[in-house]
């Protein structure tokens, strides 16, 4: 695991630019340096020692030194294609899977990318024609960021490395900030700096001549198959899952497991027995607190097991931190309690493996029951009932139990699932947003995706919008960011290419019925857990961010940046305040709505104040 970043083109004290954009990303890998450089480009890179601990330093270079190559990952399959390349006369120096992206760029070219198995994101320079190759996993666990300069083109891992640029204007995105209202975080391929982008999963760029040109080599589509039956499902998911951990768990290193309460993790988990696993947890009783279960299940398997309990303040003090660290503002307060998790790890592995991509590949979200839910309602009630009713409930203005469900039962999926978050609808942010104008209605966004799923059932239609926006501006966002801001190497085992051949074959019955969801993943982990886990509701990684809001001293800490100058740039402030109120007098239940602005307004602070 490492940090990568580079530009093309002349600039004043280009050596000094390329280092300082290098040491910013110190963390991605404090174990060393490398730079390359010649007329036409500058390329660094931060080592994080994983694999190849001797010989594996980059930037690596191919036999003749025409193609230079700086990577941030792991190649899990590697050890087969150095096999086949060598056969093709292919010489290699190191033992670093690295150098397999070489030689296979130069024998199959943007084909290489179909053979890969792992989590990457890696930039080549071709000497002889002045060309730069940037490409990115299929699910896109490792990131890379892009943006044109004037006459450069600047890239790295992390947004601040690209500015660090010393041409590049910052400035504010405010479409970012539109749509980080309604869906919780920076959608991309869009950021919160104007003119910096998100290369998309599955995607490479070229750059030549000055041109760019990007293209997608993977889209990840679901093919159920609907004569498979549930013991059959879970032997499949038991046998890729098995080998998946195994190539997951290659390293020259100790390699540890992060653990909640859940299945996802304690699945994992149960393949490593006498080694670590890391737990973290808060004191606001067993919903807020999984360390007990995540103890249980490691003496089950025999595991090490570490935990810490984070107080209140810790995790309010750590707030500007993670903020600097994510780089752009998420809304999801877990990344904070993520950040923990890793730096515990940290103290005692540099690999750890997590169970991200388990709920978007198997059906894990509870809200995936919803079209289940509503079939009945549907068929007692025709659409204009519906509409009618939906609109009588939404004029009594206090809540009660069904409301709810009348109103989103009134919606098709396409207007009521935008992902796993909705924040702000489209009216609420014209309502908030001083320049109303910016405000979007997330449908419209979300529209090209379900046009790309329309022949999909409701169900796997979530699952597709999840894969490809939720999971890559969330989940895995802040997975990388936190893990790597401890010098942390995080592996997914379940977003492994291999295990979405198997999940995305799963008929929807195998995934979610009206009583649970994983089922087929919960069949297959039951073989190697107590059924308490194997079973265990979706809870997610909570934070009690709802009752700190209630208590008067995080109240004023919040107040007080709702009443600054700077949320005064974006934000009506009486309906801010309004927001809060309600809240901490217990009227209504709005901190996930607080916590949005709360977060951005943190980490405009760093970025723009400083």
């Amino acid at each position: 695991m490492c940090g990568i970043c580079g530009f093309t083109g002349e600039i004043e004290n280009r050596a000094k630019v390329i280092e300082t954009m290098t040491d910013l990303i110190t963390h991605r890998g404090p174990d060393s340096a490398g730079f390359f450089a010649d007329n036409n480009v500058s390329m660094g890179f931060r080592r994080l020692s994983i694999i190849g601990l001797k010989n594996g330093n980059q930037p690596i270079y191919n036999e003749d030194n025409t193609l230079v190559l700086t990577f941030n990952g792991e190649i899990y399959n590697y050890k087969t294609l150095k096999e086949e390349l060598i056969d093709q006369g292919h010489k290699f120096y190191t033992d670093a899977d690295s150098e397999v992206l070489l030689h296979g760029f130069e024998q199959w070219g943007e084909n290489l990318l179909n053979r890969l198995r792992g989590m990457f994101s890696f930039a080549i320079w071709n000497r002889k024609d002045n060309s730069l190759f940037l490409a990115r996993d299929f699910f896109g666990i490792k990131p890379l960021h892009y943006a044109v300069i004037g006459e450069n083109f600047v890239y790295g891992s992390e947004i601040k490395s690209i500015l660090a640029f010393p041409t590049y204007e910052k400035g504010i995105n405010m479409n970012a900030l539109d749509k980080y209202l309604s869906f919780q975080y920076s959608v991309p391929p869009e950021t919160f700096f104007e003119g910096i982008y998100c290369l998309l999963p599955g995607h490479y760029l070229w750059n030549k001549n000055g041109e760019i040109e990007i293209k997608r080599y993977f889209r990840p589509e679901f093919a159920p198959d609907e004569n498979m039956e549930l013991d059959e499902a879970a032997g499949k998911i038991e046998k890729v899952f098995e080998e998946s951990v195994n190539v997951h768990r290659i390293s020259d290193v100790d390699v540890g497991c992060f653990l909640s309460s859940g299945i996802d993790s304690s699945y994992v988990a149960s393949y490593f027995k006498g080694e670590k696993t890391f737990t973290v947890g808060f004191d606001f009783g067993e919903r807020y607190n999984e360390i007990m279960w995540a103890r249980k299940v490691s003496k089950k398997i025999g595991a090490n097991h570490h935990c810490k309990l984070i107080t209140s303040e810790e995790f309010w003090n750590a707030v500007p931190e993670v903020a600097y660290y994510m780089d752009q503002p998420l809304a999801d307060p877990s990344c904070v309690a993520l950040y923990f998790v890793s730096r515990l790890a940290s103290q005692h592995v540099k690999v750890v493996l997590s169970g991200e991509g388990a709920d978007e590949f198997f059906g894990g979200y509870n809200i995936y029951k919803e079209p289940s839910a509503f079939n009945l309602y549907k068929k007692i009630f025709p659409k204009p009932v519906r509409r009618f009713l939906a609109k009588m409930v939404s004029l009594i203005p206090c809540g009660f139990k069904g409301k709810n469900y009348i109103i989103r039962g009134s919606k098709e999926l396409e207007q009521r699932f935008i992902g796993n978050a909705f924040m702000f609808s489209y009216g609420e942010k014209r309502k908030l947003l001083k320049d109303p104008s910016f405000a979007s209605k997330p449908q419209e966004f979300c529209s090209s995706f379900y046009k790309e799923a329309k022949d999909y059932d409701d169900v796997t239609k979530m699952q597709y919008l999840d894969v490809n926006l939720w999971m890559v501006g969330d989940i895995l966002l802040k997975a990388d960011r936190m893990s790597m801001a401890n010098s942390l190497e995080l592996r997914v085992p379940f977003l492994d290419k291999e295990v979405f051949k198997i999940a995305s074959a799963l008929p929807t019955r195998l995934k979610v019925t009206k009583a649970n969801t994983k089922v087929a993943l919960r069949k297959a982990a039951q073989r190697h857990l107590p059924q308490a886990t194997a079973q265990k509701k979706k809870l997610g990684f909570p934070v009690p961010v709802r009752v700190w809001l209630r208590s008067k001293k995080y109240y004023e800490i919040v107040k007080k940046e709702f009443l600054s100058e700077n949320a005064s740039k974006f934000f009506n402030i009486p309906i801010l305040i309004n927001l809060l109120d309600e809240h901490f007098s217990n009227k209504s239940d709005n901190s996930r709505k607080i916590w949005t602005i709360y977060t951005f307004l943190i980490w405009y602070k760093i970025y723009f104040e400083n």
